[in-house]
């Protein structure tokens, strides 16, 4: 059986992209999101929040996906 990237939504936060990808890749959520927050402030938002945002329209929640 395949992985699927999924929004996770049981390990949800906003929307659950972070979550689903912490799933997919078997790592820890909060360390994923600690990542994230630190690229934010450091790199700019505008990308990263661009990118959360469009994963959080095209991935389908873990029980439509799964």
């Amino acid at each position: 059986m395949a992985k699927k990237l999924v929004r996770s939504t049981h390990d949800r936060k906003i929307a659950g992209v972070l979550g689903g990808l912490a799933a997919y890749f078997q790592i820890d959520s909060t360390m994923l999101r600690l990542l994230f927050v630190v690229l934010l402030l450091f790199t700019g938002m505008m990308p990263f929040m661009l990118l959360y945002v469009i994963a959080a329209l095209i991935m389908p929640n873990e029980a439509t996906g799964a």
